[in-house]
């Protein structure tokens, strides 16, 4: 039966595979799922999981048939923007270094990777001292209207956490991402 549908689209995912598009326009989206996991209804709340119909993925394998698919015009775009706690904790080996690592001393930075080109100049990396755990809050969501979903994510869609170069930085701070875009698609035939 012709209607609406609404469409779940991971930000990650379709940063990587998928294109561009407006509302107003036509799309075709391939469907994994059409039934959301409890872990999906757990992370974005019981309310937000009940309104949507379908799971988009380019990368999973579907559960359901490959012919399974929402083809029609885009009614309305939302980003899905989820709270996150940012906990950091100091890099230690096998936590973001590698497990052989040696452990600097206190208060000493992790050595320098590279390669000395000649003149001064020197190419390479030094880990940072801090790896940033950031965990999302399960149900704290909100939809933000959008005109479109860029196929890459920018500023205004989602924030990226800032180098962390303070000597001790916070252990922890709330940040929002974009993690997700829902599109309420018209499908062909609908009158709506």
């Amino acid at each position: 039966m012709p209607g609406s549908t609404r469409v779940w689209l991971d930000t990650w995912e379709w940063a990587c595979c998928g294109e561009p598009f407006e509302v107003g326009d036509a799309v075709d989206l391939l469907i994994a799922t059409r039934a959301p996991s409890p872990r999906f209804v757990e992370g974005v709340g019981p309310e937000l999981a009940a309104t949507v119909d379908a799971i988009e993925s380019h990368h999973q394998e579907t559960t359901s048939t490959p012919e399974d698919r929402v083809r029609g015009r885009v009614h309305a775009i939302h980003g899905v923007a989820q709270d996150h706690v940012e906990v950091r904790h100091l890099r230690r080996p096998g936590f973001g270094a590698p497990p052989d690592a040696e452990m600097p001393a206190e208060g000493e930075e992790w050595p320098f990777s590279g390669r000395d080109l000649g003149n001064g100049l020197l190419i390479g990396s030094r880990p940072s001292k801090w790896m940033i755990e950031s965990v999302p809050i399960p149900g704290a969501v909100t939809l933000v209207p959008r005109e479109r979903v860029p196929r890459k994510a920018t500023g205004e869609e989602g924030s990226e956490a800032p180098p962390v170069e303070d000597a001790e930085p916070p252990a922890e701070r709330r940040t929002t991402f974009v993690v997700a875009w829902v599109v309420d698609v018209v499908t062909e035939g609908s009158e709506e």
